[in-house]
């Protein structure tokens, strides 16, 4: 643990890394990042909306990704020729993404597509996710997804094809389902460790998404319990939780959204509100901070390991070897076609 004073001079290192660099240097912050990571950012928000911000920057040279590995790669797949992206920690990786490679994912395919027609599945695959799974979904005509646009992305494969092969996150895939009034018979879980994922290949061609079973460690610690003994605690409180929650958790929430729907939710509450939020603690820990006039308060407490691996000392080696350490690099054709998928979720 660093103490004040020695903290204090690595915060200054940086801010005086960054005052040389400029404009060629843009720091990104993911909403679940300490506070003094977050304060030392150009940009703070979810992992699609920062990669963007940053690719469409042409005078940055330098993208500093401070949140997980998946993030550092969809800026890469995004950035222009001149940009080379970092991350302070090459394993500050996710667990949810790991739960899907691409052997499994492939294998998956092969096996749905021997029992119906392979035409008539559309790939959508979660931000979280690695680059390979992208290029996967790319070159099957398929799109990425967040948490914010997964009921459009739906949409648009459902225009398309009749079936939906949805990964890694099951939660956030029947949490879509269910938004879209998809009964539950029509969803069915695919477990990469059984054979046909643990279906008849009846049931396979009576579905309509497939949802891998993948899940994030950190939203699906939130139980209905936890509510229950919210509400009983605080009668007017309000429940807010992320859509990678359970669906019984999903269902006894207020209002359910992505970590910028969070902030938004947040920020427009009336002052004294109470709001008990299913998220990663760091984000929820800062929003109280921010909002003093509202009582915010974690629904319980959830701390994601591999977010928390960036601090101020990795943050500062990475800077002070710009361009040099821990850089994210994707092979052309695994970018060409994430890239395919991106841009698919762009046109939604």
């Amino acid at each position: 643990m660093k103490d004040k004073t020695d903290e204090k001079e690595t915060i200054e290192k940086i801010l005086k890394i960054k005052k040389e660099l400029g404009k060629e240097l843009i720091i990104l912050t993911h909403h679940y990042q300490r506070k003094a990571i977050v304060d030392l950012g150009d940009y703070r928000g979810d992992s699609f909306g920062l990669s963007q911000k940053a690719a469409t920057d042409k005078d940055a040279r330098y993208i500093v990704f401070c949140g997980v590995h998946f993030m550092a790669e969809s800026a890469a797949i995004l950035s222009q020729e001149h940009q080379i992206v970092q991350i302070p920690d090459l394993d500050a990786g996710c667990w949810m993404a790991d739960m899907a490679d691409l052997i499994m994912v492939e294998k998956a395919w092969n096996d749905v597509a021997g029992i119906v027609e392979k035409d008539s599945v559309t790939p959508l695959v979660y931000m979280n996710s690695d680059a390979h799974i992208k290029a996967h979904c790319g070159r099957n005509n398929g799109a990425v997804c967040t948490s914010s646009n997964a009921p459009d992305a739906f949409v648009w494969a459902f225009d398309r094809r009749g079936k939906i092969f949805f990964f890694p996150d099951e939660h956030l895939g029947r949490n879509t389902g269910n938004r879209m009034g998809l009964a539950p018979e029509e969803m069915i879980v695919w477990d990469p460790d059984k054979p046909l994922g643990g279906n008849t290949e009846a049931r396979i061609k009576k579905a309509k998404v497939f949802l891998w079973k993948g899940y994030c460690l950190i939203h699906t610690r939130f139980t209905v319990d936890h509510i229950k003994k919210k509400r009983e605690e605080f009668p007017d409180i309000k429940i807010v939780t992320h859509p990678e929650c359970t669906q019984e958790v999903v269902k006894e929430s207020d209002a359910v959204g992505s970590t910028s729907f969070i902030v938004k939710y947040v920020k427009e509450a009336p002052a004294g509100s109470t709001i008990a939020i299913g998220t990663e603690i760091n984000l929820i820990e800062r929003l109280a901070i921010e909002y003093p006039d509202k009582t915010i308060m974690t629904l319980f407490d959830s701390l994601c390991p591999n977010m928390y691996k960036i601090n101020l000392d990795k943050l500062l080696e990475t800077l002070e070897n710009i361009g040099m350490v821990n850089v994210v690099t994707i092979p052309e054709e695994i970018k060409h076609d994430a890239r395919i998928a991106l841009d698919n979720m762009l046109s939604l």
